[in-house]
């Protein structure tokens, strides 16, 4: 397995359109479009004798369609996606899962936590009624009023990345076992980027689909939402990094979400452990100064200003600091007041 993963990882090479490419027996790796700096998600497709597990899915675009329409095309001996299982809720990995459902799957899989607060999500944003907590949560978060326009008009693309989620689902659940592809996957869940997100782990194969739980050269989101703004989902996304090595031992092959396979988990846990704890630091230090709205802490935690014309980075940046500061305040060492107009000020105890 060793030899593998190095041979992948030094290879300049990664799947291209309509490729899939095998990184262990029954194993195999593809890429699905996606607009922005990321470009692309690694798909996992599971290959057994009748056709193959799908691990993840894409976004609802007619890029990411096409792309799949490439892919299924080229399937040995007219074989087909037979089960969808989807690691978490966002649009890149569930995007797609109803889609393919209705072309052809017969299984779609989910935790629980993960499923319904993805219907909720979609419901929102089909509502055409003006979120005024999202609106007070960005006020909040010191957003200007062409900030919180901008987002107001984005809002409703949410549920359109989404193609209509199947009305069931088979739940996946902490501890389960499952045949696919010829290896034995443990699920084990995650929380943090996302509630209730699911990994799989072949110990006997020494394989790790890690989603975004894990990713090789960026850390994962973590943030708060207008869904539950006094949320500390970064004390959960902490707990289960150090879960993870603690079940899940340092030699597997990682498959991730994004970018290539990787060798070393528990290093990059550590790096991931440590890099937080040095932006931990730096807020600590800013706060020093005086009382500051999440927004003017954008610089302190990303080392760059981020402007609210990039909506998306601004909108995530928002989140993520927001769940700096809600574990600050979890410890006791943070605290806020809020201004006339509903922003809070971020101060030390």
């Amino acid at each position: 397995m060793s030899e593998l993963a190095s041979k992948i990882q030094g290879a300049r090479h990664s799947p291209g359109p309509a490729e899939m490419l095998e990184v262990a027996p029954n194993v195999h790796w593809a890429r699905i479009p996606l607009a922005g700096k990321l470009n692309h998600i690694n798909v996992w497709l599971l290959q057994d004798a009748d056709g193959f597990t799908l691990v993840d899915t894409g976004m609802n675009t007619q890029e990411a369609r096409d792309a799949w329409g490439a892919l299924m095309a080229q399937m040995p001996n007219g074989m087909r996606i037979k089960r969808v299982i989807v690691t978490h809720l966002h649009p890149d990995h569930v995007g797609l899962a109803g889609w393919l459902m209705e072309s052809g799957a017969e299984e779609f899989w989910m935790t629980r936590t993960e499923y319904h607060t993805c219907q909720t999500m979609i419901s929102h944003a089909e509502d055409d009624q003006t979120p005024d907590d999202f609106r007070a949560f960005q006020i909040a978060a010191g957003w200007s009023d062409d900030a919180i326009q901008g987002y107001l008009d984005h809002y409703p693309n949410y549920g359109k990345r989404i193609y209509r989620l199947p009305r069931s689902y088979r739940r996946l659940e902490e501890g389960q076992c499952h045949q696919f592809g010829g290896h034995e996957w443990k699920v084990i869940i995650g929380s943090g980027h996302s509630p209730e997100h699911a990994c799989l782990y072949s110990e006997k194969s020494g394989l790790f689909i890690s989603g975004d739980q894990v990713l090789p050269g960026i850390s994962s989101n973590v943030s708060v939402t207008p869904l539950e703004p006094n949320a500390n989902p970064m004390e959960d996304w902490l707990a289960s990094l150090r879960k993870l090595k603690n079940e899940v031992p340092d030699d597997v092959l990682v498959l991730p979400a994004h970018q290539r396979c990787f060798e070393g988990l528990h290093a990059r846990i550590d790096s991931l452990l440590h890099s937080q704890e040095q932006a931990f630091n730096r807020l600590r230090n800013a706060l020093l100064e005086g009382p500051k709205r999440v927004v003017d802490l954008f610089e302190v935690i990303f080392g760059r200003h981020i402007n609210h014309d990039h909506f998306m980075i601004f909108n995530l940046a928002t989140g993520e600091a927001l769940a700096c500061l809600n574990y600050l305040i979890s410890e006791g060492t943070v605290g806020f007041s809020v201004d006339a107009r509903g922003a809070h000020w971020y101060g030390l105890r």
